[in-house]
């Protein structure tokens, strides 16, 4: 089984998708790193896509993500929703093919943040965008900042979860 874990930003939420990243491959879980910061996605717009068409990373992105089991979704709060890294690569995949959907339509995906603030608004965005994609989103999620410090045993119970959906 394959499984991706999405980033969305650099410092606290990398070092997460790390720990969530160890514990699938210690269930034996073959798994990948997408760091959204690094992939460096120009900013979507239609004027863009219409001029530039399709940039290389997003097709690579694409295949990658099209090649993938389940899904873990890792992104801070920014005011009160997703940040604009996850929302710009959501946005250039949904136009990368004949289906909107194509790279997330019926797989399994968890959601998990590091936030300076409660975090509860960044899971319940992805959440809601996740399904409205078309994936199955686990009901559990994680959610750590500076006064809820990670959990490793609800941590790999909730990895469990996405591979038994996978």
């Amino acid at each position: 089984m394959r499984i991706s874990i999405i980033v969305a930003s650099n410092n606290k939420n990398l070092a997460l998708a790390n720990q969530l990243n160890a514990i699938a491959m210690e269930m034996g879980q073959t798994t990948q790193i997408i760091d959204l910061v690094e992939e460096e996605l120009p900013l979507y717009t239609p004027k863009i896509q219409a001029q530039q068409g399709i940039p290389d990373k997003v097709k690579e992105l694409a295949q990658t993500l099209l090649n993938t089991d389940g899904m873990i979704f890792v992104a801070p709060e920014y005011n009160g929703g997703i940040p604009p890294t996850l929302n710009n690569a959501i946005a250039w995949l949904s136009v990368s093919g004949d289906d909107w959907r194509r790279c997330f339509n019926g797989k399994p995906a968890m959601v998990a943040t590091y936030s300076g603030g409660g975090g509860q608004y960044v899971l319940l965005a992805m959440r809601s965008q996740l399904s409205y994609i078309g994936m199955n989103v686990v009901g559990r999620q994680i959610i750590t900042n500076a006064s809820k410090p990670f959990s490793i045993d609800s941590a790999k119970e909730v990895v469990k979860q996405l591979i038994n959906l996978c």
